[in-house]
């Protein structure tokens, strides 16, 4: 039979090893931790993802109310645009066009807060696919231009182009001269951006649904095709009048517009010959998306019918390689801008 005294020493040793190895244990984990608060405090911890950088991110207790919060500034260059969608897609078809009630251009202004100084636009969300001069031949029209503001602004910014508009007046009492005061506004606003196409429009003509986007085509287009005053149809074929645009190559190409065209009529067929000469033919919207309205009123003074205007068109192939952006003389007047366009009176000269 065993010893019980025997039994006992044994169990006092195994246990007096035991509480030395857990007190080793409290001390070594004390050790540790107060070492790793100092180098926490010589080194605040850096946010994961960011240990190369100088700037280092202490760490935040946590709590149920402290938020971890980052300034982050981002520029205009940070963020990379991707081109507006071809078509538009805030264009909304067909139009209600009335010319019954006036409108101001205060109105128009207060109702288009994105415009730039000189009616100038362009899309924040996207890229616009086309940089467009839209040039208004112009006299003492001025109820005719507010109601074309009025109209056009919206229409030209759910179409998403970067636009400038450009009202070319012509100063005097002189026959008027639509096809220079074109050349002008191409010259004038070339001055100003490096515009890629031109839309060169009367300001009395009202499109009727804005899918009739005013920008440049593969050819030259143009954009009043169906007017009220012709029953809603092309009046002939070679028709080139009223609303139309052209880029820039295909302008030069036909050396632009005649300078001497004095008075009404005869311009646009003289343009019909030279965009044929050079073996371009006229793009269209169809009937339906290219219908406008016109506002209706009498002919203005100065701007009778051109007696000279046949015999000028029949020999459009000889003159317009010396008639056109590359003779044409004029000289600035004033430039005035507003919120709404850029007018721009000119000396053209007389017939």
């Amino acid at each position: 039979m065993r010893d019980p005294n025997v039994n006992f020493n044994f169990l006092h040793k195994t246990c007096t090893l035991v509480v030395l190895l857990c007190c080793l244990h409290i001390c070594v984990t004390v050790v540790y931790y107060v070492r790793s608060q100092q180098q926490n405090h010589q080194n605040p911890r850096k946010l994961d993802g960011h240990a190369g950088t100088s700037e280092a991110i202490t760490e935040v207790p946590k709590s149920s109310s402290t938020l971890l919060t980052f300034n982050i500034t981002v520029t205009e260059k940070d963020v990379q645009l991707e081109k507006c969608p071809d078509p538009s897609p805030l264009l909304v078809g067909p139009l209600r066009i009335e010319f019954s009630n006036p409108v101001s251009l205060e109105q128009t202004t207060n109702e288009n807060p994105a415009l730039q100084m000189g009616g100038r636009f362009k899309p924040k969300d996207c890229i616009a696919l086309q940089k467009v001069a839209i040039i208004i031949p112009f006299r003492k029209r001025d109820e005719h231009l507010k109601f074309w503001l009025y109209y056009l602004h919206p229409i030209l910014q759910r179409q998403q182009l970067d636009y400038g508009v450009y009202v070319i007046n012509q100063d005097g009492e002189e026959t008027f001269n639509r096809a220079k005061l074109l050349n002008v506004g191409y010259a004038e606003a070339l001055k100003e951006y490096d515009y890629e196409c031109f839309v060169f429009s009367d300001v009395d003509l009202i499109p009727m649904d804005d899918r009739n986007t005013y920008k440049c085509f593969n050819q030259p287009r143009h954009l009043s095709v169906s007017m009220d005053k012709f029953g809603f149809r092309l009046p002939y074929n070679q028709y080139f009048g009223g609303v139309s645009s052209m880029s820039k190559d295909q302008y030069l190409k036909i050396n632009g517009f005649p300078n001497n065209y004095w008075g009404w009529g005869g311009e646009d067929d003289d343009i019909y010959n030279r965009l044929s000469s050079k073996g371009m033919v006229i793009s269209r919207p169809n009937g339906v998306i290219g219908k406008c309205r016109m506002i209706r009123h009498e002919r203005d003074q100065k701007n009778d019918p051109n007696p000279q205007r046949f015999d000028r068109i029949a020999h459009t192939r000889e003159t317009m390689h010396t008639d056109g952006i590359n003779s044409l003389s004029y000289n600035v007047v004033k430039v005035e801008k507003n919120k709404l366009f850029t007018k721009i009176t000119v000396d053209v000269g007389k017939q």
